[in-house]
């Protein structure tokens, strides 16, 4: 079944919003990665290096993993389907709701894909439910921490259960932590520590939300199987990664300050825009990222556009309906004009 690419930040159907359906760091592309990506236009006339050696480099550096067991991509998405092609899963275990794309991944190789619903009672909070869901029958598991588009953060000591289970099992785990850099003390829930203990487990990261650069589509990933590498090597088309954005990708890495000044402002805004949404006629739920997760009257979405504002309806997502919606952490001008508009449209309690 062929399902329709429904996304955050299609600027393209919706110009001239603000955008607070995309969750990329509100405070753009950094300076010394535009001049990085720029300068990089003289080197086009050469084909990219294959291995991303240079980036590789630098990335084992920032995330203390060893070069051998990195894994770059035309971004994280680039990842999952290379992942999904290469393992061929018959039968794989996916929240609902989560990330799209592991769906559309598992679907193009016509993969039994069953879900493990999460309970709205439950704030979609996973619990003991998912972890009998992995089975001897599955072939692959899916798990994004913090998830998206809940925001919802499992505890380190929770998902190694699952990363336990699934090597028991013999079940193999994606691991999307894409998000785990915008939430407070995010190091104390990486699973990165435990990679030699579960070769079974692929950890998935990206460039695109931390350093705002959709456009350039960087992603990484880790795992201690080496042969399993190779295989989505072998998958993944050739020069995958362009110059321009293994160039970026370096240059990123050394963007310390931007990293946590920005990092600090936008955690400071989501405690402000959750102030504030609470005293409007919305649910919130426990998001940790840097995005907040909420019911509210159907037709939001619509009438936010009327107004300027793009927010992302989620009723496309598997386990979510009408009136469920997400909307990015942006800067304080830009989320005091969210909260104008919503209390306008909505209203208070």
């Amino acid at each position: 079944m062929t399902r329709k690419h429904i996304h955050g930040g299609d600027i393209y159907r919706h110009p001239n919003v603000l955008d607070f359906s995309s969750n990329c760091n509100p405070y753009g592309l950094p300076k010394g990665v535009k001049e990085a990506a720029a300068a990089a236009l003289e080197r086009v006339q050469h084909y990219p290096d294959v291995s991303c050696i240079q980036l590789r480099k630098a990335l084992s550096i920032e995330e203390q993993v060893p070069m051998e067991q990195i894994l770059c991509g035309n971004g994280a998405a680039d990842l999952i389907f290379g992942l999904v092609l290469a393992k061929k899963p018959k039968k794989a275990l996916v929240l609902a709701p989560t990330f799209a794309e592991y769906q559309q991944a598992l679907e193009t190789v016509d993969c039994d894909i069953r879900y493990a619903y999460l309970k709205e009672s439950h704030d979609f909070i996973p619990d003991e439910e998912v972890l009998c869901q992995i089975t001897e029958d599955l072939d692959m598991m899916f798990f994004c921490n913090p998830n998206n588009p809940t925001g919802v953060l499992a505890s380190q000591d929770y998902v190694r259960r699952i990363a336990e289970k699934c090597k028991a099992m013999g079940v193999f785990l994606v691991l999307d932590e894409c998000f785990l850099d915008f939430v407070e003390h995010g190091e104390v829930h990486t699973m990165k520590p435990f990679l030699e203990e579960y070769p079974n487990l692929f950890l998935v990261k990206a460039f695109t939300k931390k350093y705002a650069m959709p456009g350039i589509r960087l992603g990484y990933g880790f795992s201690s199987d080496k042969e399993m590498l190779e295989k989505v090597k072998g998958v993944l088309q050739p020069w995958n990664v362009s110059v321009i954005a293994q160039e970026a990708g370096v240059a990123a890495l050394k963007e310390q300050d931007y990293v946590r000044e920005t990092f600090e402002k936008v955690r400071e805004q989501r405690k402000f825009l959750w102030k504030h949404l609470a005293e409007l006629s919305l649910k919130l739920y426990p998001s940790q990222a840097n995005y907040i997760f909420f019911h509210g009257p159907e037709g939001l979405q619509k009438k936010c556009l009327e107004q300027g504002i793009y927010i992302r309806d989620c009723s496309n997502y598997e386990g979510l309906g009408l009136g469920f919606y997400r909307i990015a952490v942006r800067t304080p001008e830009e989320n005091q004009a969210l909260l104008e508009i919503f209390e306008k449209l909505i209203g208070k309690r």
